[in-house]
């Protein structure tokens, strides 16, 4: 049976439309290294990207959980608008897939204020119809409670929806949701790791959705 052509486009954020990778291992390595000197490296916190803040930390040490969340927002936040920068060709593909009428949202495990300030930085944010946050939902990706969301308030079909991101919680996520899926070959934890979640597309460059999305032409 033929798939429906794919008309709306669920993007996870950091790590796949907004370089923050160095900021998120930069933030977990200032913070955990204060209270753990010598413990963790670049190589151990790279596994923290994707996860939420409380999943992560909880792995650590539940005791700790909210008291180490307050102190790497407070970091993030300062090092945000020095340490953030665009994907190669993010904005100007985003607007392109906007005029074709494609349906588009983020599905994050973000706060809802630092997703806006990332895409304030962009400049595009009239780009998305949805942004489903970390307070939006109970369940977090891989959970597809918040994919399921963003299709509801879309008012889209699954059938027709493609969810892209950087880590395994994006690909997992749109397989439990019931949607296609997309990883991004430039993910910090290198193409190779994110194939094997099976993902239906694998990016090479964010123009790559062009060819795969069915959008009338403008």
């Amino acid at each position: 049976m033929k798939s429906k052509p794919i008309t709306t486009l669920l993007f996870d954020f950091d790590g796949t439309l907004l370089d923050t990778n160095e900021l998120i291992i930069q933030t977990f390595l200032s913070v955990l290294g204060k209270r753990y000197p010598g413990r963790f490296t670049k190589e151990d916190v790279l596994h923290f990207i994707g996860p939420s803040l409380k999943q992560t930390f909880d792995s650590i040490d539940e005791t700790l959980t909210e008291e180490l969340i307050k102190e790497y927002r407070a970091w993030n936040i300062e090092m945000h608008d020095q340490m953030a920068v665009e994907f190669d060709g993010v904005a100007d593909t985003l607007r392109i897939l906007k005029a074709r009428g494609i349906k588009m949202a983020i599905v994050s495990t973000k706060k809802q204020d630092i997703i806006q300030r990332g895409l304030k930085l962009m400049g595009i944010e009239d780009i998305f119809e949805v942004v489903i946050a970390l307070d939006d939902v109970v369940n977090p990706k891989p959970d597809p409670e918040p994919i399921v969301l963003a299709l509801n308030r879309l008012n889209a079909s699954k059938e027709e929806a493609l969810m892209i991101g950087d880590n395994s919680h994006d690909i997992e996520g749109g397989q439990n949701a019931g949607v296609r899926t997309a990883g991004v070959a430039w993910t910090a934890k290198g193409e190779a790791y994110l194939a094997t979640f099976n993902p239906t597309y694998m990016l090479q460059h964010i123009t790559d959705l062009l060819e795969i999305v069915d959008g009338p032409s403008s």
